[in-house]
């Protein structure tokens, strides 16, 4: 039976290499169903959502960590989110343009990444509860988010990293590998043939193996040489973080003489979440106290 809303980490014994493995259902079907996107658009949305995740648990630290791009390409924006406790959460939406025309499914299916986002860049977001916000940027030029992944790894941590994401409409998921410092292994030669090996094993695995092996059983049929041991699973789930008291934070960033003049013209100020579709309504009473300083601050925070 085939793990479904885990991510779990490994190693190889005796070796300076260690991975992530995840696979998404539940979570991506409930982080895409307040998305308004083409059937051909969701893998490429599971990507994000595995990338984060695997980010998120790879790089180890409390808080949230967000992967985005916007451009001006057919898609205006994708982005996702992972915390620390497993929850994750995207968005993905087309540009102006072309979410009021027929859609070319076979073109969204094929297209790469910079093809659909045009020429941007991937935004890395690390937003620890406690102390500060770090962004890496890394222009998309890749054909994949994978790829582009791989490339962050090598700019930042100067350490050979392979990434694999695999999604399709309901399910989506990811391999994880990196050479760490030499601790265990100190011969380059030793390590480099212990690195290729691993990275040769790892890219016969498959859309199919990944959705329907458990992770442990498609381990150790990739790896079957190489003690490869598997620590306990995380759960991931979908959860929104969105709340009135940060919809309150973004009307008071917009500032107290646009909040009004928005209420002047709509009586009533509503607000969705992207994420999860909640909606969100202030009226003058909800407005006054927001910036007469009758709002409870602890809230707001």
């Amino acid at each position: 039976m085939s793990d479904q809303d885990v991510i779990h980490r490994f190693i190889f014994d005796n070796t300076d290499i260690r991975g992530e493995i995840l696979s998404l259902h539940k979570t991506k079907l409930e982080s895409g169903e307040n998305q308004s996107t083409p059937k051909a658009l969701l893998p490429v949305f599971g990507d994000f959502l595995s990338g984060a995740c695997l980010l998120s648990e790879v790089l180890k630290f409390e808080g949230i960590l967000s992967l985005q791009a916007s451009g001006d390409g057919p898609v205006s924006m994708i982005m996702a989110e992972a915390n620390n406790q497993g929850h994750v959460r995207g968005i993905i939406k087309l540009s102006e343009e072309d979410a009021h025309k027929a859609l070319d499914e076979d073109f969204f299916s094929k297209a790469t990444l910079p093809e659909l986002l045009g020429k941007t860049s991937l935004i890395i977001t690390i937003d620890p509860d406690k102390g500060q916000r770090y962004q890496g940027i890394v222009p998309i030029e890749e054909p994949s988010l994978a790829k582009c992944l791989e490339h962050y790894f090598y700019q930042s941590e100067q350490l050979p990293t392979q990434v694999h994401l695999f999604s399709n409409e309901e399910h989506c998921g990811g391999l994880f590998l990196q050479c760490l410092p030499a601790q265990l292994v100190t011969d380059n030669d030793e390590r480099e043939k212990h690195w290729d090996t691993a990275r040769a094993l790892a890219s016969t695995c498959t859309e199919e193996e990944l959705f329907t092996l458990s992770h442990q059983e498609l381990l150790l049929r990739l790896f079957h040489d190489m003690q490869c041991r598997l620590f306990e699973p995380k759960a991931l789930s979908f959860k929104c973080s969105c709340s009135e008291a940060r919809c309150l934070n973004a009307l008071k960033a917009l500032g107290q003489q646009e909040v009004y003049k928005l209420l002047a013209e709509h009586d009533l100020i509503q607000m969705d979440c992207q994420f999860c579709a909640t909606p969100y309504a202030f009226g003058k009473e909800n407005v006054d106290a927001l910036f007469n300083g009758d709002t409870d601050e602890s809230v707001l925070h």
